[in-house]
């Protein structure tokens, strides 16, 4: 791990989370939980897998994950953040907030995409517009997976995966979802290209973007 040497704060904090790559390790932590290798390796296309195994290392040496062993009949290493690496959340709570305007325009060529980064953008640009309300749910379903998009009491949550008892289903393009989401694009917009939409239109209605300086 090489250092900045510099005795500041966000210098020290760089030692150990700015190199590449180390964040989104991190992403991938908070948004799966504990993962196996294969699942960090399938959530950060691109990295070399040396390149993976160095940085685990650097990560555990410096606290901000630990790895346990799986029970029977998985038997196999996993890796979670700790405590300590749990309290980088509102870090990349802020990257990604900050990082919304830049997905407006769409992927780039090549863009990979993994169905669990979604939960990212939906919980930073999305409001329960009615908390009094009784709890929605709206499944996205995109080429890679599907995540559920769930609002109750005023607060929106995001899991993998589908739900028991969706008010709504979304599927299609992940920049359409979230051009959708976002406000962006109307619906029938969004149906006009390409985007399917079944469920009761509420419940993406209950769902309001956040009024927020880009």
């Amino acid at each position: 791990m090489r250092s900045y040497g510099q005795y500041c704060s966000v210098a020290k904090a760089l030692d150990v989370v700015g190199d590449r790559w180390t964040l989104l390790i991190v992403r991938e932590l908070l948004l799966q939980g504990r993962c196996r290798y294969t699942d960090l390796r399938n959530g950060l296309p691109g990295i070399a897998t040396n390149l993976l195994a160095d940085r685990l290392r650097d990560l555990e040496r410096a606290g901000v994950i630990e790895r346990e062993d799986a029970p029977p009949p998985i038997a196999t290493t996993l890796f979670r953040l700790s405590d300590r690496g749990e309290r980088l959340r509102p870090v990349l709570d802020a990257l990604g907030h900050w990082g919304v305007p830049y997905m407006a325009a769409g992927p780039a060529a090549g863009d990979e995409f993994r169905s669990q980064w979604l939960a990212w953008p939906a919980s930073t640009f999305l409001v329960d517009g009615s908390p009094d309300g009784p709890p929605v749910a709206i499944e996205l379903r995109t080429p890679d997976g599907d995540i559920v998009v769930e609002a109750a009491a005023g607060v929106v949550r995001t899991h993998p995966g589908r739900a028991q008892s969706a008010d709504a289903v979304i599927e299609g393009d992940p920049h359409l979802i979230l051009a959708l989401l976002s406000g962006n694009l109307e619906l029938d917009a969004a149906r006009g290209a390409g985007l399917r939409f079944e469920g009761d239109a509420a419940a993406l209605t209950r769902m309001q973007p956040r009024v927020t300086a880009s």
